[in-house]
């Protein structure tokens, strides 16, 4: 295969990698029934888990390494309506999935349209689509030095508002106040126990870093190569990532919920050296059925995500008495012989392999749906 085509594999299997771990950790019982690399950190902290969602920015900016390139020799006007007509199909996905299911009882018994006026506008592929507007007008306008200028401006921006108009509490920090100033506390996320949107408007600005951080990282592949140079480039890079990030953590705690500059430069350094990673197995496993089980995903995301999003809040919402079906499932056909805390893995890792069922079916069909 040629050098290209491992970079795509490289890069597809990334991508898939990621959506797969991120449908594993959304389907996860809970506190005490899950292991705790599959759960959020409290507050401050690092888990496996809090490393899923950068990963996927990161992703979404190596992809823009190919994808923009494709629009810009037809000018300023095709490259501004295509960003536009992506970011704005993405985030309305990401607003109608929290709409979802659009209707419900209410107390006469009576089925009515939900409510928009208490459905956060925030959220997971809001902020994916956020990240990839912003990341896609820099570099179509800034190139390379663009991206990096911005980078560092962000970083040590976000920084300097968090410090300078709050704390790094959930109660006290700059992004609550300013999400209850522009959204309003019925928009914004409840899962803390109070009205935070760990998706909000402030902390959106360094996630864009994580996007851009891709696209170099991205670039710097396709220029190069993914010869033995490449990897330790990357290897070495994203080393002084984690390093910087570490002494950063010591002022400027590494919180995923904050989305804190040194939480970016982290999960970016470890994106890099996973990257090294994929990219040298690549070209060296000549059994490609261990990567082909990633690119399925990869091909798909954004449908198959989806499709994970829309199925598992189905479980949620279906009851079967004092249960969900997502808790009965789990409570009746794993608990009780893998136990809770295997059960609650394999639970997800089957929900999982259901969804790449579905994504193993379209690749065969050769249905690619992308915005």
């Amino acid at each position: 295969m040629s050098d290209m085509g491992n970079r795509f594999r490289a890069l597809d299997a990334l991508r898939g990698l990621t959506l797969a771990l991120m449908i594993v950790v959304n389907m996860q019982i809970g506190d005490g029934k899950s292991y705790a690399p599959l759960l959020h950190a409290g507050w401050d902290g690092l888990t496996l888990t809090d490393l899923v969602f950068p990963t996927f920015m990161f992703v979404v900016g190596t992809t823009l390494t190919f994808t923009l390139e494709k629009y810009e020799p037809r000018g300023d006007a095709a490259v501004l309506r295509k960003i536009a007509m992506r970011t704005a199909l993405i985030f309305l996905c990401g607003y109608l999935l929290y709409w979802f299911p659009f209707f419900r009882v209410d107390g006469t018994g009576h089925v009515v349209l939900a409510p928009i006026a208490y459905t956060r506008i925030f959220g997971v592929l809001q902020r994916i689509a956020l990240g990839y507007g912003a990341a896609a007008l820099i570099v179509h306008y800034g190139g390379r030095a663009g991206a990096i200028s911005f980078g560092l401006s962000a970083l040590l921006g976000y920084w300097w508002v968090m410090h300078a108009f709050g704390d790094y509490s959930l109660a006290g920090n700059a992004a609550i106040k300013l999400d209850k100033l522009v959204l309003g506390e019925a928009h914004m996320y409840h899962g803390e126990g109070v009205a935070f949107d760990p998706e909000g408007i402030l902390s959106t600005l360094p996630a864009i870093v994580n996007v851009l951080a891709g696209y170099l990282a991205g670039r710097f592949i396709r220029d190069d190569g993914t010869n033995g140079g490449t990897i330790v480039r990357l290897l070495l890079a994203g080393t002084a990532c984690v390093v910087l990030s570490l002494w950063w953590n010591t002022v400027f705690p590494i919180n995923k919920k904050l989305w804190t500059s040194s939480y970016v430069l982290c999960t970016v350094g470890i994106d890099l050296g996973v990257l090294a990673i994929i990219v040298y197995l690549v070209p060296q496993v000549h059994d490609r059925r261990w990567t082909y089980f990633f690119e399925v995903f990869g091909r798909n995301t954004l449908v198959i995500y989806l499709l994970s999003e829309v199925g598992q809040e189905l479980l949620q919402i279906t009851r079967m008495g004092q249960q969900s079906l997502f808790e009965r499932l789990y409570a009746v056909g794993f608990a009780p012989w893998a136990g809770e805390k295997p059960g609650s893995l394999l639970y997800a890792v089957v929900y999982m392999l259901g969804c790449w069922t579905v994504a193993c079916a379209m690749d065969r069909k050769g249905i690619y749906i992308r915005l």
